[in-house]
């Protein structure tokens, strides 16, 4: 089986010399990662980087790419107009990267995007066979899993994010961001850098298309979805190796022959508005205004890779920062000192890395970034001489680089003062701080990455393949009958609202008819079975509909029981978080007409059934939200059910309340239980496979078989006391 990495750009650049082409390395921190971890099964398709127009030069660079295992997607001028600078980088970048003042909604340009992705699924659909792993990579391609899905069922795809995910509020601005989502959806495994955006991702997903986690695992379709977070690593053996090489000595000595006996700080950056470029500069200045015992002993080196400077707020940027750079040189340097060494190009891998052995201080500074691998690099780089990162609390390293010098890169006094105190911390502290950065480096490096995405989307495919419920057939219902037959011992938890009864969308019809309610009598007179309803409604329902049964009730998802009649609460719990919630409740059922709260014994329920159908679902997302946010550490539990929002104490669950009965039963009974949603999925787990359990209406689940309706689950009861099974084909 074959692992296909998916990007927009294949790992090279390439030039053309006569007939020759020429490959040289690509330096993104995409390909630095993937392209160090090499194995024969792989193949990485994308863009070449380069227009060519003739189908010969197409076909003879193609042959070309194949011998190195990369397969290219090309690329017209319009398409990377449109796709690439337009809606990859005008919409999506500034977006995600909350620059909305920048972002610009074209419906060419995302009709350019769509049809892109499309050209990228048809290449893949070439190359990609039954069992293969395809890794899509970031904001480029989020149309590609579900186009892909549509057509390659039995393929494992992952989708790695590399740039933030933004917050519901931004990120709706997209006029087509419920097609984003859609998109993304066809993954197995969904990856983030950090635990913001996985949950900005899943506040949307919650919110735009009503879909609900439990742990961060979706169903959709049928599929278990798993979304998680994978900070990624650098290369840090190819980091050290390269420290150590007489080259990278070389070029540091030249340098810092040059510069002097000064400390020097340095900034790596690519020219773009999310860097944090100018902020830094003005910082920098305002430093040496206020530390005038620094200048002339430490310089700024301020690297600038080229990047877009011909559209224009890139252009107008650049004359920013050489504007700023040209202030600081002209009001403080000296015939023997410059402030700031400004270099707007790029630099190879090797003089790179003996920038980052010279600089005393790395300023890692942007205003919002998905993950900044220099940091990482400028860290082990050094090895072990003392150094200082200075890295923004807004870029995804802060989050596993927690020893350097964290700061706000808005806060412009914290960001001047950051330079002070990094080049004044005494050298064992540096060393310190170093020693534990490089130890988290090494532990999580690109290999570690790319292992553990790769093994947890292995364990997403597990999880589907355990969760896949077998579908309740005639040779099922042969094996559920033998087992019924040869255990005297049974008991029978069913759940009410979608299991028995199929009005669960309007619970006031949900009366159970007579048929119903003969069949639950006559399963209970059977001497040897014991029958429980374990429902969400309150205790007076289901008093009022089966009190009359010989049968035993569990109320409000597993809170208070009903046994031989009388009615106790399963365990102690406390109410004092009910008052705090209420009056929650009661203001967004002020805001939406049609909604009500229905107070129980120890849960708490919000009902938008009657509510208009959109503002109904709007509004419980908001809700649900709150209350995990005023929830939170309370032991709460927020369930997200059919038109209801429900709070209850999370110590009591259907899973605790089945437990209660099985102490009383001998060993090896005969255990049923049928539900349809995630609150059954408690009691599913403690009674295990080898307990008959039955989801109705989807195949993800705990449980070990599945129905499609209601009907078949009474028509499964019905079989179990010698009376027809009914499907509902029949």
């Amino acid at each position: 089986m074959a692992v296909i990495i998916v990007s927009n750009r294949l790992p090279v650049k390439i030039s053309r010399k006569g007939e020759k082409y020429i490959f040289k390395k690509s330096e993104g921190g995409l390909a630095t990662g993937l392209s160090s971890v090499g194995d024969k099964n792989w193949k990485w398709i994308g863009w070449p980087g380069t227009i060519i127009d003739k189908e010969k030069d197409k076909a003879n660079l193609t042959q070309e790419l194949r011998k190195q295992g990369l397969i290219p997607v090309y690329l017209s001028r319009t398409e990377i107009k449109d796709f690439y600078e337009g809606f990859s980088n005008e919409t999506i970048w500034p977006n995600f990267h909350y620059f909305t003042q920048f972002s610009i909604y074209n419906q060419a340009f995302w009709e350019s995007y769509v049809k892109v992705n499309q050209k990228y699924c048809t290449e893949i659909l070439k190359h990609a066979r039954s069992g293969d792993t395809i890794w899509i990579h970031d904001y480029h391609l989020l149309l590609l899993p579900s186009l892909l899905r549509q057509k390659l069922k039995k393929c494992q795809i992952g989708f790695f994010l590399h740039i933030p995910f933004p917050s519901y509020e931004i990120f709706r601005q997209i006029p087509w961001h419920a097609e984003i989502l859609h998109g993304l959806i066809g993954a197995d495994l969904i990856g983030f850098h950090t635990y913001d955006y996985l949950q900005y991702f899943l506040d949307s997903l919650s919110r735009v298309l009503g879909l609900n986690h439990l742990g961060g695992t979706l169903e959709v379709d049928g599929r278990a979805i798993i979304c998680d977070v994978f900070p990624m690593g650098i290369n840090a053996e190819m980091f050290e190796r390269a420290a150590m090489s007489s080259q990278v000595k070389a070029f540091e000595e030249k340098i810092r022959k040059s510069v002097g006996d000064q400390k020097m700080i340095l900034s790596v950056d690519r020219l773009d508005y999310t860097k944090g470029i100018t902020a830094r500069l003005k910082a920098f200045q305002s430093f040496l205004g206020k530390y005038p015992e620094w200048r002339e002993k430490v310089s700024l080196i301020q690297i600038l890779v080229p990047s877009r400077d011909s559209v224009k707020q890139y252009a107008d940027l650049k004359e920013e920062i050489n504007r700023i750079v040209g202030e600081i040189n002209s009001d403080y340097g000296t015939l023997n000192w410059v402030p700031v060494y400004y270099f707007y190009r790029s630099f190879t891998f090797e003089n790179l890395v003996g920038f980052y052995r010279l600089a005393d201080v790395a300023m890692v500074t942007p205003l919002r970034d998905g993950m900044n691998l220099v940091a990482k690099e400028y860290v082990i780089s050094r090895g072990d001489q003392p150094g200082s990162l200075v890295l923004s609390l807004l870029a995804g390293a802060s989050n596993e680089l927690p020893e350097a010098i964290i700061i706000n890169p808005y806060d412009h006094n914290e960001l001047r003062d950051s330079i002070h105190f990094a080049l004044s911390l005494p050298d064992n502290e540096k060393k310190e701080r170093m020693k534990r950065m490089i130890a988290n480096i090494k532990r999580s490096d690109v290999n570690t990455w790319v292992k553990f995405f790769l093994n947890r989307l292995d364990f997403a495919a597990e999880k589907q393949r355990a969760l896949k419920t077998r579908l309740v057939d005639r040779q099922v219902i042969k094996e559920i009958r033998k087992e019924y037959g040869i255990k005297p011992d049974r008991i029978f938890f069913l759940d009410y609202d979608g299991t028995l009864t199929g009005f669960k969308d309007s619970p006031e019809k949900a009366v159970p008819d007579k048929t119903l309610l003969k069949l639950i009598e006559k399963l209970s007179k059977t001497k040897e079975n014991k029958v429980v309803i374990v429902s969400g409604r309150n205790r007076e329902q289901l008093d009022k509909w089966f009190g009359k049964l010989e049968i035993d009730l569990v109320a409000e998802h597993g809170c208070v029981v009903k046994r031989q009649g009388a009615w106790s609460d399963l365990a102690e719990v406390a109410d004092e978080w009910k008052a705090d919630v209420v009056e929650v409740l009661k203001q967004f059922t002020d805001w939406t007409a049609g909604t009500f709260i229905e107070e129980k014994t120890h849960s708490l329920a919000w009902h938008y059934r009657k509510a208009d159908s959109r503002l109904g679902l709007h509004r419980s997302r908001e809700l649900i939200n709150h209350l995990r946010h005023i929830t939170a550490g309370k032991n709460l539990k927020v369930l997200d059910g059919e038109m209801v929002v429900e709070v209850k104490n999370a110590e009591v669950n259907k899973g605790r309340a089945c437990l209660s009965f099985l102490k009383d039963l001998p060993d090896k009974s005969f255990i049923f239980a049928a539900g349809d949603d995630w609150t059954d999925e408690d009691m599913f787990g403690v009674l295990g496979k080898n307990s008959v359990t039955v989801k109705v209406g989807s195949n993800v689940s705990l449980a070990r078989y599945t129905v499609r309706s209601y009907k078949e689950v009474r028509g499964l009861l019905r079989t179990l006391l010698d009376e027809k099974f009914i499907t509902d084909q029949e």
